[in-house]
């Protein structure tokens, strides 16, 4: 195992990894811009960086700054978290060619994925089903309508480098190709300094489900069931749960195993999630996140498992320590997130935290870096917390969800505490009968909470 892990990343997540090092003995460096000097996750590492100023460009986001704060700090090993470089097949390369330990997948694998054309072709090549779609880039609006007329209306224009639903747009229709295939273009490029696009089928009334796999870098790989993160506005998940409320266990084994035996083939080390489209009981491959995911949380509920922990050993070169026979679903677990975003209009909300209390009792988890005094900064995502229930049954996990959000203060900033309170009024979401369109249409049609 390592002597010292540094975090390269902040708030709920930093604190999650520094828990999990220290159940494991391993010491732990936090790295902090200028405008979290005075974080949670800098209070609770053993050591601490200060790497930049607030920019995240300029900080978070600072190759040089990380590899320096390793080195002075003789750190053997950095862990991403989620976002900022978690993904960046560079920055791995450079950590490992500094002799210090990444982890998560090898720079070669976050590659393979990063390129949503390669990675649909490498996930087709090993079985697993996915959107019917272009068979590489679409360099021209002619030959985006000759692709779109071949697979039919409507169609989704996304970028080959895009992610958080930048470089995205539908045309429903002929006539509207011609905007949507300029519009990704220029948000691709402005986005992500590339401007190359495809196409895809675009599903009318798909749910969100994405299956957790580990692998062990040695072609061994489990899955861990599927989240439904159906409930999104502007392709943000709001609400996650975990197992699937539309998805059964044959259903669950076998994309499972498809997902789990794709990534053993590929020698895939550590954490990943495959993301799909699933619509009349068909799943529909969309990408491959080479990391942890917001929405763990739900996953480890209802297995009973800590993938930080098993992020850590399997870097460290120690086997994972369970097999697919030990993996088995118990009960029901629901997370959702909390944002400094004053509603109805979801406008980022910084400012200074007067009271927080975090619910508590049996099957309730809060994730969260906030304290009362803590200062949220405007600089980053508007994420401050992550609350997650587990019950019995979806039934329970959603009486208890009512129950923790009624215990949950955060005082000082508008949050988004009031939009779970109203979904959970909603006869669709007690069913769980529900779509990735479901949320924005009912934010449409009805007028939406106003912050607490």
């Amino acid at each position: 195992m390592f002597t010292k892990v540094l975090i390269a990343n902040r708030g709920e997540i930093a604190l999650r990894i520094i828990r999990a090092c220290q159940e494991l003995g391993v010491q732990t460096v936090a790295v902090h811009s200028t405008a979290d000097t005075d974080a949670m996750h800098v209070r609770m590492a053993d050591e601490s960086v200060c790497i930049g100023p607030p920019a995240g460009a300029d900080s978070y986001l600072s190759v040089p700054a990380i590899i320096s704060a390793c080195e002075i700090t003789g750190a053997d090993a950095i862990h991403p978290g989620y976002g900022f470089l978690s993904e960046n097949a560079n920055f791995v390369q450079i950590v490992e060619d500094h002799g210090i330990k990444f982890i998560g997948p090898s720079a070669e694998h976050i590659r393979l994925m990063g390129d949503k054309i390669t990675a649909k072709q490498t996930m087709k090549d090993l079985g697993v089903p996915c959107v019917p779609g272009s068979d590489g880039g679409v360099p021209t609006i002619a030959d985006a309508h000759r692709v779109a007329d071949d697979m039919g209306f409507p169609v989704i224009v996304k970028a080959t480098a895009g992610g958080g639903g930048r470089g995205m747009k539908v045309a429903a229709t002929k006539p509207d190709l011609d905007v949507a295939f300029r519009t990704a273009r220029s948000e691709s490029k402005a986005a992500f300094g590339n401007d190359e696009v495809y196409l895809e089928k675009y599903l009318t009334l798909p749910r969100h489900i994405e299956v957790q796999v580990f692998g062990d870098s040695k072609g061994g790989a489990v899955h861990l069931g599927e989240r439904d993160c159906s409930l999104q506005r502007r392709h943000q998940k709001v609400f996650e749960e975990a197992p699937g409320p539309s998805i059964d266990a044959e259903t669950r084994a076998r994309i499972g195993k498809t997902c789990a035996d794709a990534v053993a083939a590929i020698g895939y080390a550590g954490a990943g999630t495959i993301e799909f489209l699933y619509e009349n009981g068909e799943f529909y491959f969309i990408e491959m996140n080479t990391r942890l995911q917001v929405e763990h949380p739900v996953t480890e509920s209802i297995f009973g498992v800590d993938l930080v922990k098993e992020q850590l050993r399997i870097a460290a070169g120690e086997p994972m320590t369970f097999k697919q026979e030990d993996l088995n679903v118990r009960g029901h677990a629901i997370e959702v997130r909390i944002n400094a975003e004053r509603l109805p209009d979801f406008t980022p909300c910084p400012g200074t935290i007067s009271h927080f209390h975090a619910p508590g009792g049996l099957g309730v988890r809060m994730d969260s870096a906030l304290y009362a005094g803590y200062k949220i900064p405007p600089y980053y995502d508007s994420l401050i917390g992550k609350l997650i229930v587990h019950g019995r049954d979806r039934k329970s996990a959603l009486a208890r969800l009512q129950r923790a959000l009624g215990e949950l203060i955060v005082d000082g900033v508008d949050n988004t505490t009031p939009l779970f309170y109203a979904l959970l009024g909603e006869p669709d979401i007690l069913s769980g009968d529900y779509n990735i369109h479901w949320l924005e249409n009912w934010l449409e049609r009805t007028k939406a909470p106003t912050s607490g």
